[in-house]
């Protein structure tokens, strides 16, 4: 008997950029992206995958490299992010990436009215808005009764941990669950809720086939076990802050142990 396919997790930055950053499955990206974000349907008419480095001004410009960057139709500039492990400076780093992609386009002497919304989307395999347990967050420039200054920027924020069991009707909750599971029943489940999903499950099937593909997914997962590793001491004292501002908000000890990893002992210690 065939041995059953073992597929790669989708949450790999290198399989999610197969999948998600390849012209070839523009239609995969489409219909991840209108799930997402609020822009006019006539922007997804021509997307174009680019090169995701941002680029540097001068020698002492700090580097940055985006999973998944894409133009549209009319010059906007949409950039998806994957973030397996908790990056303190996360918002400040976002902020950052979301200036340089807005000076990168205007030269001196151009009117400031060429500019093109810059909109972020940033996938996180861990908590990074403690306020609320919704999965899913949009951040633009808008006083507290609403007023919005601009819509030129805009950062999405999808945290998969918060992701509910039970689908909530939105198409977003599909390819979350798309992203977060490499469960051979649940993908097939997927495969039939849309003919995008019905492709993104196919790349996954293809990539997870490949032998080469399995390979340098084998050496990214080597590399990052060892950055992991060496970063253990500093990743444990971020798991206790974040569990400090859990007690805070009075969150179960149970969600508290699954959502940072840490014992029943250290939690109650803590709370203490």
């Amino acid at each position: 008997m065939k041995d059953k396919l073992h597929l790669l997790p989708v949450k790999s930055d290198f399989v999610f950029k197969m999948i998600f950053g390849d012209q070839r499955n523009i239609d995969i990206l489409t219909g991840f992206l209108q799930s997402v974000l609020d822009i006019p349907d006539e922007e997804y008419d021509y997307l174009t995958v680019v090169d995701p480095h941002v680029k540097k001004e001068s020698e002492t410009d700090k580097y940055g490299i985006l999973d998944v960057k894409i133009h549209t139709k009319n010059g906007r500039v949409i950039h998806v992010e994957l973030q397996l492990w908790s990056i303190p400076e996360m918002k400040e780093r976002s902020i950052y990436y979301q200036s340089k992609m807005i000076t990168e386009q205007i030269l001196s002497g151009q009117d400031y009215t060429i500019i093109k919304k810059v909109v972020s989307i940033i996938i996180t395999d861990y908590l990074l808005i403690l306020d609320n347990d919704r999965y899913h967050h949009q951040f633009r420039y808008r006083t507290e009764n609403n007023v919005e200054f601009t819509d030129l920027v805009e950062i999405n924020t999808l945290e998969l941990p918060k992701l509910p069991p039970v689908a909530d009707n939105t198409e977003l909750w599909y390819w979350m669950k798309f992203i977060n599971s490499n469960d051979g029943e649940v993908i097939e489940m997927l495969a039939e809720r849309n003919p995008q999903m019905r492709k993104a499950v196919g790349v996954l099937k293809e990539l997870s086939a490949d032998e080469r593909a399995r390979m340098l997914f084998e050496e990214r997962e080597k590399a990052r076990r060892d950055i992991a590793s060496m970063m253990g001491g500093v990743r444990r004292e971020e798991r206790f802050i974040i569990a400090q501002k859990l007690l805070k908000r009075n969150r179960p000890i149970d969600e508290i142990i699954e959502d940072t990893g840490l014992t029943n002992e250290e939690i109650l210690a803590l709370q203490k």
